[in-house]
């Protein structure tokens, strides 16, 4: 094999220096609307993004949502919900519901125990895009899965921290349940789910052991079932078998 023996100007000057060349630092920055713009120059809008809220929490739905956003009218400072802080992204929130086309949909308890978190995050992602009050024709989708629906579908991993139409769908996600979650508080008081959002932090399982689950607890998640048995006792085998077969992760 004949290898290029030429050596580049950037490269004679790094030898003439005697130093070794430099390695390029990538840093991550704010995501963009990169991906959206290259389609709307093909002619393809409308785009949506749409994200999720609420797989590990204990309690609670997950809450997904798809976003639309206006080219013309993007709100300022987009980014991963998670990277925001409360009084941010409730700013924000408003903000894209104001300039924006979006939709939300919940994965209740109830079918997370019997489809299982992946399945119902998936389900109630397509079902947010579904209820767009415009059909997009091309959908970016945090994460590795794709989902059922009629547009152009892309799995983008770790895309509400690079597709803004993802970003935005993150926000409103997290918006919509956290403010759900301080709703079931009132009705289910002594959980803390105003605070902890449903999440097995050390207060919410304390409360799980002095109260035992609620109806807004997922029953098949390992601590709610630890709970269940300490206060109810082990489930009859036929029970047992059931759980387990419903537990089926495959996708």
């Amino acid at each position: 094999m004949i290898r290029d023996s030429t050596t580049s100007p950037a490269k004679k000057a790094t030898k003439l220096a005697g130093s070794k060349p430099r390695k390029s630092i990538v840093v991550a920055g704010a995501p963009s609307f990169k991906r959206e713009r290259a389609l709307l120059k093909q002619g393809i809008w409308p785009v949506a993004g749409c994200d999720e809220a609420g797989r590990g929490p204990l309690a609670g739905p997950v809450v997904a949502a798809a976003v639309i956003l206006d080219p013309k009218r993007i709100p300022k400072g987009l980014d991963d919900s998670k990277k925001l802080t409360e009084a941010r992204r409730e700013a924000l929130f408003e903000e894209i519901c104001a300039t924006s086309s979006f939709a939300v949909a919940y994965a209740s308890p109830a079918r997370i125990d019997r489809d299982n978190i992946l399945r119902a995050s998936l389900w109630s992602l397509a079902r947010a895009v579904a209820a767009l009050p415009q059909a997009p024709r091309h959908v970016f989708v945090d994460g590795r899965d794709r989902i059922e629906t009629d547009a152009v579908c892309e799995a983008v991993i770790g895309g509400d921290a690079l597709v803004l139409s993802i970003a935005a769908a993150s926000i409103i996600a997290k918006v919509s349940r956290d403010r759900l979650m301080c709703r079931l508080a009132e009705q289910c008081p002594g959980y803390g789910f105003e605070v902890h959002k449903g999440y097995g932090v050390p207060q919410h399982l304390q409360a799980l052991t002095e109260l035992g689950p609620s109806i807004h607890h997922r029953s098949l998640f390992a601590p709610v079932v630890a709970a269940r048995i300490r206060r109810e006792g082990p489930a009859p085998q036929a029970e047992i078998v059931e759980m387990q077969a419903s537990l089926d992760l495959s996708a």
